[in-house]
């Protein structure tokens, strides 16, 4: 057995998970040919082909199929253990992976990331800013930040911060569409929704269904991305319904008006913002990175109106 069999079974996870050796080059900062002799090298030592190879796509034998598996367990448990010896070190250093919403990631953790290497310049990051729901034990992440009503109780998690919603419009939108005084009165507006998925920025919570269903208003733009929502919301072209993280910094400054029909009621729950992660000990890179995340938001979180 070669002496760097774990690390090419981290590169095979990499491709199985990319779908493609190109891909795994991309997440490894590497040339595709270097993933393809790596796989190479993996199948000789094991004496089996793991991949069937095409022009198209990759797929995996039964030997690639079993060995994905029983690799996902060994790299876990490499993980687990460097986490969990690194802890008692108290250095913060490695590699931290982290991963959340992309415009969360770029506004509030990016700076904080920042600060973190400067002080610590034996600190390395990956910053996976994917909309998806990223699981830290399958994909070896260090921290998820995760928002919402918590599932999981596999995994620990750290409360941020509050997760308030606002529902907000431009001045220029109000003063040509008028001010709604009551959910009742966003069926005659024109708003603005996320795309792909039913309901995912939760407007059932304010029309008692998804916008644009049962003739609560007419969803006039959509996009799956939360800049665009917000800048289309200031450009005046609906009512929109989003988290104070991304639009509580305009509501500060008059750019976006906060609408306030029947009180906020959606706002009455327990939802927060949280760093998850899956061993019962933090290593202290992770725990250097939460609490400098919750010294930076602070309480209350500096986006709030």
């Amino acid at each position: 057995m070669r002496p760097h069999f774990a690390e090419y079974l981290a590169t095979f996870v990499d491709v199985v998970r990319a779908g493609s050796f190109s891909g795994a080059a991309r997440r490894r900062a590497v040339t595709p040919s270097a993933i393809v002799r790596q796989i190479d090298t993996l199948e000789a030592d094991l004496g089996v082909a793991l991949l069937v190879r095409s022009t198209r796509a990759l797929a995996l034998t039964d030997a690639g199929q079993r060995l994905h598996e029983r690799a996902l367990r060994h790299l876990d448990e490499l993980a687990d253990t460097h986490a969990e010896v690194a802890a008692f070190d108290g250095s913060v250093s490695g590699t931290l992976r982290i991963a959340c919403f992309p415009t969360f990631g770029k506004r509030y953790v990016l700076p904080v990331v920042a600060a973190l290497q400067a002080e610590h310049p034996a600190l390395h990051v990956e910053l996976d800013l994917t909309e998806r729901l990223a699981d830290p034990v399958i994909e070896r992440l260090d921290v998820v930040i995760r928002m919402g009503a918590l599932t999981d109780s596999t995994l620990i998690a750290t409360r941020l911060a509050p997760l308030t919603r606002l529902l907000v419009a431009s001045p220029a939108y109000l003063a040509r569409a008028g001010t709604p005084d009551d959910a009742a009165d966003l069926s005659s507006h024109r708003l603005i929704d996320k795309l792909h998925g039913a309901d995912l920025l939760g407007w059932r919570d304010v029309l008692g269904c998804p916008a644009g269903h049962g003739g609560k208003g007419v969803v006039t733009f959509r996009s799956d991305d939360f800049e665009a929502l917000r800048a289309a919301a200031e450009a005046g072209l609906g009512v929109a319904f989003l988290s104070s993280w991304v639009v509580g910094p305009d509501v500060k400054d008059g750019r976006l008006i906060r609408l306030r029909p029947g009180g906020e009621p959606w706002n009455d729950g327990l939802s927060g913002i949280y760093v998850l992660r899956a061993l019962p000990q933090p290593s202290a890179k992770v725990r250097a990175l939460t609490e400098a995340l919750r010294k930076s938001i602070g309480s209350p979180p500096i986006w709030e109106p």
